[in-house]
Protein backbone atom coordinates (compact mmCIF):
# COMPACT_ATOMS: atom_id res chain seq x y z
CA UNK A 1 0.00 0.00 0.00
CA UNK A 2 1.07 3.56 -0.68
CA UNK A 3 2.10 5.77 1.49
CA UNK A 4 -0.31 7.87 3.50
CA UNK A 5 0.31 11.20 1.93
CA UNK A 6 -0.67 9.35 -1.74
CA UNK A 7 -4.16 8.41 -0.19
CA UNK A 8 -7.11 10.13 -1.71
CA UNK A 9 -7.74 11.68 -4.81
CA UNK A 10 -5.03 12.47 -7.52
CA UNK A 11 -5.24 16.29 -8.21
CA UNK A 12 -8.15 17.29 -5.23
CA UNK A 13 -7.32 21.02 -5.19
CA UNK A 14 -8.98 20.66 -8.50
CA UNK A 15 -13.03 21.00 -7.84
CA UNK A 16 -15.34 18.43 -9.85
CA UNK A 17 -18.91 18.28 -9.97
CA UNK A 18 -20.10 17.29 -6.68
CA UNK A 19 -21.39 13.38 -7.00
CA UNK A 20 -23.22 11.63 -3.79
CA UNK A 21 -21.11 9.02 -1.95
CA UNK A 22 -21.65 5.28 -2.87
CA UNK A 23 -23.63 3.61 -2.00
CA UNK A 24 -25.65 6.15 -4.45
CA UNK A 25 -29.42 6.13 -5.30
CA UNK A 26 -28.67 8.53 -8.46
CA UNK A 27 -25.85 9.63 -10.97
CA UNK A 28 -25.28 5.58 -10.65
CA UNK A 29 -22.78 3.61 -13.11
CA UNK A 30 -23.46 0.16 -14.31
CA UNK A 31 -20.58 -1.29 -16.39
CA UNK A 32 -21.35 -4.08 -18.63
CA UNK A 33 -18.67 -7.33 -17.19
CA UNK A 34 -18.02 -10.69 -19.41
CA UNK A 35 -19.19 -10.35 -22.71
CA UNK A 36 -17.47 -8.13 -25.94
CA UNK A 37 -14.01 -9.10 -24.33
CA UNK A 38 -13.39 -12.04 -21.67
CA UNK A 39 -12.80 -10.98 -17.63
CA UNK A 40 -11.00 -12.04 -15.35
CA UNK A 41 -10.31 -10.96 -11.59
CA UNK A 42 -7.21 -9.64 -12.92
CA UNK A 43 -8.48 -7.26 -15.38
CA UNK A 44 -11.57 -6.52 -13.38
CA UNK A 45 -8.67 -5.54 -10.56
CA UNK A 46 -7.28 -2.91 -12.37
CA UNK A 47 -11.08 -1.40 -13.53
CA UNK A 48 -11.62 -1.35 -9.69
CA UNK A 49 -8.44 -0.11 -8.67
CA UNK A 50 -8.19 2.92 -11.00
CA UNK A 51 -12.30 3.81 -11.71
CA UNK A 52 -14.16 1.74 -8.46
CA UNK A 53 -15.50 5.03 -6.92
CA UNK A 54 -17.23 5.78 -9.85
CA UNK A 55 -18.74 2.14 -10.67
CA UNK A 56 -22.33 1.54 -8.70
CA UNK A 57 -22.63 -2.14 -10.31
CA UNK A 58 -20.90 -4.51 -12.76
CA UNK A 59 -23.80 -6.66 -15.08
CA UNK A 60 -22.33 -9.69 -16.58
CA UNK A 61 -24.32 -9.90 -20.27
CA UNK A 62 -25.61 -12.85 -22.55
CA UNK A 63 -25.61 -15.31 -20.00
CA UNK A 64 -21.45 -15.26 -20.09
CA UNK A 65 -21.01 -16.58 -16.53
CA UNK A 66 -23.13 -19.83 -17.44
CA UNK A 67 -19.89 -20.79 -19.65
CA UNK A 68 -17.29 -19.62 -16.19
CA UNK A 69 -15.49 -22.25 -13.78
CA UNK A 70 -18.18 -21.69 -10.81
CA UNK A 71 -15.03 -20.45 -9.00
CA UNK A 72 -14.18 -17.72 -11.35
CA UNK A 73 -17.38 -16.35 -10.98
CA UNK A 74 -17.39 -16.22 -7.21
CA UNK A 75 -13.98 -14.30 -7.36
CA UNK A 76 -15.19 -11.63 -9.91
CA UNK A 77 -18.37 -11.43 -7.61
CA UNK A 78 -16.07 -11.24 -4.59
CA UNK A 79 -13.74 -8.45 -5.90
CA UNK A 80 -16.62 -6.34 -7.10
CA UNK A 81 -18.08 -6.28 -3.25
CA UNK A 82 -14.73 -5.23 -1.91
CA UNK A 83 -15.16 -2.20 -4.03
CA UNK A 84 -18.34 -2.21 -3.05
CA UNK A 85 -19.80 -2.79 -6.33
CA UNK A 86 -23.00 -4.54 -6.56
CA UNK A 87 -23.42 -7.61 -9.26
CA UNK A 88 -25.90 -8.43 -12.14
CA UNK A 89 -26.83 -11.02 -14.05
CA UNK A 90 -27.88 -9.26 -16.37
CA UNK A 91 -31.38 -10.43 -18.45
CA UNK A 92 -30.08 -13.83 -19.11
CA UNK A 93 -33.51 -15.17 -17.29
CA UNK A 94 -35.45 -14.91 -20.49
CA UNK A 95 -33.30 -17.67 -21.60
CA UNK A 96 -33.84 -19.54 -17.99
CA UNK A 97 -37.86 -19.26 -18.19
CA UNK A 98 -38.35 -21.31 -21.25
CA UNK A 99 -36.59 -24.18 -19.15
CA UNK A 100 -39.51 -24.31 -16.81
CA UNK A 101 -40.29 -23.25 -13.62
CA UNK A 102 -37.21 -26.25 -11.67
CA UNK A 103 -34.96 -23.95 -14.00
CA UNK A 104 -36.02 -20.49 -12.54
CA UNK A 105 -35.73 -21.87 -8.86
CA UNK A 106 -32.42 -23.61 -9.76
CA UNK A 107 -31.35 -20.38 -11.44
CA UNK A 108 -31.98 -18.13 -8.27
CA UNK A 109 -30.38 -20.18 -5.77
CA UNK A 110 -27.26 -20.65 -7.93
CA UNK A 111 -27.25 -16.96 -8.03
CA UNK A 112 -27.44 -16.41 -4.49
CA UNK A 113 -24.65 -19.19 -4.18
CA UNK A 114 -22.14 -17.09 -6.22
CA UNK A 115 -22.90 -13.91 -4.94
CA UNK A 116 -24.85 -11.80 -6.73
CA UNK A 117 -26.79 -9.05 -5.75
CA UNK A 118 -29.21 -8.09 -8.73
CA UNK A 119 -31.10 -10.31 -11.08
CA UNK A 120 -32.26 -8.28 -13.56
CA UNK A 121 -35.46 -9.63 -15.66
CA UNK A 122 -36.00 -9.00 -19.21
CA UNK A 123 -37.94 -10.11 -21.66
CA UNK A 124 -36.72 -8.58 -25.24
CA UNK A 125 -37.26 -11.92 -26.91
CA UNK A 126 -40.09 -13.49 -25.32
CA UNK A 127 -43.38 -12.01 -24.29
CA UNK A 128 -44.35 -12.58 -20.61
CA UNK A 129 -47.66 -11.52 -18.93
CA UNK A 130 -47.52 -8.97 -16.15
CA UNK A 131 -48.64 -10.96 -13.16
CA UNK A 132 -45.84 -13.43 -14.18
CA UNK A 133 -43.56 -11.05 -14.52
CA UNK A 134 -44.65 -9.74 -10.99
CA UNK A 135 -44.54 -13.44 -9.84
CA UNK A 136 -40.48 -13.26 -10.69
CA UNK A 137 -40.43 -10.37 -8.79
CA UNK A 138 -41.75 -11.57 -5.90
CA UNK A 139 -39.33 -15.06 -5.94
CA UNK A 140 -36.33 -12.99 -6.57
CA UNK A 141 -36.99 -10.90 -3.61
CA UNK A 142 -37.90 -13.76 -1.23
CA UNK A 143 -34.23 -15.14 -1.93
CA UNK A 144 -33.11 -11.92 -0.87
CA UNK A 145 -31.97 -10.41 -3.93
CA UNK A 146 -33.10 -7.20 -5.87
CA UNK A 147 -35.13 -7.50 -8.75
CA UNK A 148 -34.05 -5.49 -11.37
CA UNK A 149 -36.83 -5.53 -14.26
CA UNK A 150 -36.42 -4.36 -17.97
CA UNK A 151 -38.59 -2.65 -19.83
CA UNK A 152 -38.57 -1.29 -23.24
CA UNK A 153 -40.10 -0.45 -26.66
CA UNK A 154 -38.78 -3.08 -28.95
CA UNK A 155 -39.83 -6.44 -29.33
CA UNK A 156 -36.15 -8.68 -30.25
CA UNK A 157 -33.98 -6.48 -27.88
CA UNK A 158 -30.72 -7.71 -26.89
CA UNK A 159 -29.09 -9.51 -28.85
CA UNK A 160 -27.77 -6.89 -31.50
CA UNK A 161 -30.15 -7.43 -34.33
CA UNK A 162 -30.15 -5.10 -37.20
CA UNK A 163 -32.23 -2.24 -37.35
CA UNK A 164 -34.21 -3.14 -40.53
CA UNK A 165 -34.68 -6.18 -38.55
CA UNK A 166 -36.10 -4.45 -35.36
CA UNK A 167 -37.84 -1.87 -37.84
CA UNK A 168 -39.75 -5.43 -39.57
CA UNK A 169 -40.73 -6.30 -35.86
CA UNK A 170 -42.21 -2.42 -34.71
CA UNK A 171 -42.01 -1.00 -31.50
CA UNK A 172 -44.32 -1.10 -28.70
CA UNK A 173 -46.60 1.79 -26.78
CA UNK A 174 -44.36 3.80 -24.44
CA UNK A 175 -47.25 4.17 -21.89
CA UNK A 176 -47.31 0.37 -21.75
CA UNK A 177 -44.49 0.04 -20.90
CA UNK A 178 -44.32 2.90 -18.66
CA UNK A 179 -47.64 1.69 -16.42
CA UNK A 180 -45.77 -2.14 -16.31
CA UNK A 181 -42.56 -0.14 -14.91
CA UNK A 182 -45.04 1.62 -12.04
CA UNK A 183 -46.26 -1.64 -10.90
CA UNK A 184 -43.10 -3.51 -11.10
CA UNK A 185 -41.85 -0.45 -8.82
CA UNK A 186 -45.10 -0.53 -6.86
CA UNK A 187 -44.22 -4.77 -6.16
CA UNK A 188 -40.74 -3.67 -4.62
CA UNK A 189 -38.57 -3.41 -7.47
CA UNK A 190 -35.07 -2.34 -7.01
CA UNK A 191 -34.88 -0.45 -10.10
CA UNK A 192 -36.37 -0.47 -13.63
CA UNK A 193 -33.93 -0.43 -16.14
CA UNK A 194 -34.64 0.80 -19.74
CA UNK A 195 -33.76 -0.72 -22.97
CA UNK A 196 -32.21 1.25 -25.50
CA UNK A 197 -33.50 -0.50 -28.43
CA UNK A 198 -36.09 1.35 -30.44
CA UNK A 199 -34.98 4.25 -28.61
CA UNK A 200 -31.19 5.44 -29.09
CA UNK A 201 -29.96 1.81 -30.63
CA UNK A 202 -30.59 0.33 -33.94
CA UNK A 203 -33.27 2.65 -34.94
CA UNK A 204 -33.25 5.26 -38.00
CA UNK A 205 -34.02 7.91 -35.71
CA UNK A 206 -33.81 8.91 -31.83
CA UNK A 207 -37.03 8.34 -29.91
CA UNK A 208 -35.93 11.03 -27.76
CA UNK A 209 -39.50 11.39 -26.45
CA UNK A 210 -39.26 8.08 -25.19
CA UNK A 211 -36.90 8.89 -22.03
CA UNK A 212 -39.02 12.20 -21.29
CA UNK A 213 -42.27 10.62 -20.79
CA UNK A 214 -40.52 7.73 -18.67
CA UNK A 215 -38.43 10.69 -16.51
CA UNK A 216 -41.86 12.77 -15.85
CA UNK A 217 -44.01 9.69 -14.77
CA UNK A 218 -41.09 7.60 -13.09
CA UNK A 219 -38.26 10.51 -11.75
CA UNK A 220 -34.69 9.63 -12.02
CA UNK A 221 -33.91 7.85 -9.36
CA UNK A 222 -35.31 4.19 -9.83
CA UNK A 223 -34.66 4.16 -13.64
CA UNK A 224 -31.52 3.02 -15.47
CA UNK A 225 -31.14 4.02 -19.26
CA UNK A 226 -28.93 1.06 -21.45
CA UNK A 227 -26.71 3.79 -22.97
CA UNK A 228 -23.38 1.78 -24.33
CA UNK A 229 -22.60 4.83 -26.89
CA UNK A 230 -20.64 8.05 -26.45
CA UNK A 231 -22.77 9.60 -28.18
CA UNK A 232 -25.94 8.22 -26.00
CA UNK A 233 -24.96 8.79 -22.59
CA UNK A 234 -23.54 12.41 -23.85
CA UNK A 235 -26.79 12.90 -24.91
CA UNK A 236 -28.67 11.64 -21.49
CA UNK A 237 -26.52 14.12 -19.35
CA UNK A 238 -26.81 17.06 -21.31
CA UNK A 239 -30.33 16.70 -20.99
CA UNK A 240 -31.10 15.38 -17.65
CA UNK A 241 -27.68 16.15 -15.71
CA UNK A 242 -24.58 13.92 -14.16
CA UNK A 243 -27.75 12.24 -11.65
CA UNK A 244 -28.86 9.97 -14.39
CA UNK A 245 -28.58 6.60 -14.07
CA UNK A 246 -26.55 4.80 -16.90
CA UNK A 247 -24.99 1.78 -18.38
CA UNK A 248 -22.44 1.54 -20.13
CA UNK A 249 -19.42 -0.70 -21.25
CA UNK A 250 -16.63 -0.86 -18.85
CA UNK A 251 -14.11 0.63 -21.24
CA UNK A 252 -16.54 3.57 -21.24
CA UNK A 253 -16.23 4.33 -17.73
CA UNK A 254 -13.56 6.84 -17.69
CA UNK A 255 -14.93 8.87 -20.37
CA UNK A 256 -18.52 8.75 -19.28
CA UNK A 257 -17.04 9.84 -15.39
CA UNK A 258 -15.34 12.98 -17.50
CA UNK A 259 -18.56 14.24 -18.27
CA UNK A 260 -20.52 13.28 -15.27
CA UNK A 261 -17.63 15.35 -13.33
CA UNK A 262 -17.67 18.18 -15.87
CA UNK A 263 -13.76 18.30 -16.40
CA UNK A 264 -13.90 17.25 -19.85
CA UNK A 265 -16.48 16.97 -22.81
CA UNK A 266 -17.66 17.09 -26.72
CA UNK A 267 -17.38 21.14 -28.18
CA UNK A 268 -21.70 20.73 -26.95
CA UNK A 269 -20.46 19.79 -23.37
CA UNK A 270 -17.83 20.80 -22.68
CA UNK A 271 -17.86 23.45 -19.32
CA UNK A 272 -21.80 23.14 -19.43
CA UNK A 273 -21.95 20.17 -17.45
CA UNK A 274 -22.18 21.48 -13.40
CA UNK A 275 -23.96 20.69 -9.92
CA UNK A 276 -25.07 23.35 -7.07
CA UNK A 277 -25.07 22.81 -3.80
CA UNK A 278 -25.84 25.94 -2.13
Amino acid sequence: MADDEFEGRAFAFLRLNERPAKPRNRGMTEIRGPYYTPMGKRYLQDVLETMGTWIDSLKYAGGSFSLMPRYAVKELNDLAHEHDVLVSTGGFIEHVVTQGPDAVTQYIKECAALGFDVIELSSGFITIPTDDWLRLIEKVQAAGLKAKPEVGIQFGAGGASAADELAAEGTGDPEWAISRAQRFLDAGAYMIMIESEGITENVRTWRTDVPGRIVNRLGLEKVMFEAADPDVFGWYIKNYGPEVNLFVDHSQIVQLECLRAGIWGTKSLWGRVVTYKG
